[in-house]
């Protein structure tokens, strides 16, 4: 092996562990940041997100890769991020700009949709994925993929008098 090549595969090597690094020193911001729900409101949703959901059009089952799903809504997916912990491709169509994260395992969707609460909105959430688009698109997308549509709350501090 050549001083070059040993460089070349030290740096890929290099920058793997930086993004595992990266996306692993938010699950501990993202649990921390985790809490304050009440029992019937976090059983709500770990029941809703734990239900495997069928894509009606595709006849397939979620979990899906981001560049199946991507397919599904249209689009070829620019993957953004790529960790052990998630991937995400960002999708650029006539229709408008979204967000399609997969996740190995439930828990780290879990984890992302907590930290994502953070700042509200609505998500098309599957089985191990999670599309993050205007909720006009969500709704089109739903009858695509299966999933639902949670809308998260916003946990901002309010200001006291």
């Amino acid at each position: 092996m050549t001083h070059q090549t040993q460089q070349s595969s030290s740096r890929r090597g290099h920058t793997s562990r930086l993004r595992r690094g990266a996306a692993l020193a938010l699950l501990p911001l993202a649990v921390a940041c985790g809490g304050g729900e009440d029992g019937a409101e976090q059983q709500k949703r770990k029941s809703a997100t734990a239900a495997v959901t069928a894509a009606p059009e595709a006849g397939v089952v979620a979990p899906a890769k981001v560049e199946v799903i991507a397919g599904l809504t249209g689009c070829t997916a620019d993957i953004r991020l790529e960790a052990e912990e998630l991937r995400e491709g960002l999708c650029r169509t006539k229709q408008g700009e979204y967000r399609i994260t997969t996740f190995p395992e439930e828990r780290f969707k879990v984890t992302w949709l907590d930290t994502a609460a953070m700042y509200g909105g609505k998500y098309l959430v599957g089985t191990r994925w999670v599309v993050s688009a205007t909720p006009e698109l969500l709704e089109g997308f739903r009858s695509r993929l299966g999933g639902t549509v949670q809308e998260l709350r916003s946990v901002a501090p309010t200001t006291g008098s």
